[in-house]
């Protein structure tokens, strides 16, 4: 399968955060020496280092959202990628999708930030993939009028995912809530044009 197909299988915005994700990993790797697990040395400098951040580094805030510690966790992660990214783009278009990528993944090192000790070295997509699962969510939840149970579901989502050890649950949770914003704000928009086109709600 060529590159372009990948493309326009998963969405163009989808798979380039794909492909810069996988990316980042490749030179995380090589700087390591070590395809598996990624030093310390180098998480320190491109994951999210609270005390860096705290003196100047100011970009781990976004570069954090595109690295990963070991093969396991990118490979998990791309996977979900994959899977909600194309589901959220082929509703919102790549340019939405990619926004609520970087702007929950941002949100929730931000919270990562103000809460975790300086010490503390996170990276991932996490956040930013359960920003995506949760605009999916509410999307939907506004969409069918159902909105109680799209935050029930939401929140059972990051229950089931942040109790694990090791696992950033402040970033998946700032992440999830500017993910439910970007969610709520556009479903109310698609439910108005459904309500124009077809008569109902």
């Amino acid at each position: 399968m060529s590159l372009e197909r990948y493309f326009y299988r998963y969405g163009k915005a989808t798979f380039t955060l794909f492909l810069l994700n996988v990316g980042v990993y490749t030179v995380e790797a090589v700087l390591s020496r070590n395809p598996f697990f990624i030093s310390n040395r180098v998480l320190a400098f491109l994951g999210q280092w609270n005390y860096a951040v705290t003196h100047g580094a100011w970009w781990q805030l976004f570069t954090a959202m595109f690295v990963h510690v070991n093969i396991i966790h990118i490979g998990f992660n791309m996977y979900f990628l994959l899977v909600l990214g194309s589901q959220l783009e082929r509703i919102l278009g790549p340019k939405r999708l990619a926004l609520t990528y970087v702007l929950s993944g941002l949100t929730g090192n931000l919270l990562t930030l103000a809460v975790v000790a300086p010490n503390v070295i996170s990276a991932g997509a996490s956040g930013a993939l359960f920003g995506i699962a949760g605009a999916l969510i509410t999307i939907n939840g506004v969409i069918g009028r159902n909105l109680q149970g799209a935050i029930i579901n939401a929140f059972v989502l990051f229950l089931l995912n942040s109790i694990l050890p090791g696992v950033n649950a402040y970033a998946h949770l700032g992440g999830l809530l500017m993910g439910m914003l970007i969610g709520y704000y556009y479903g109310q928009k698609i439910r108005r044009k459904l309500s124009l086109a077809y008569g109902y709600w």
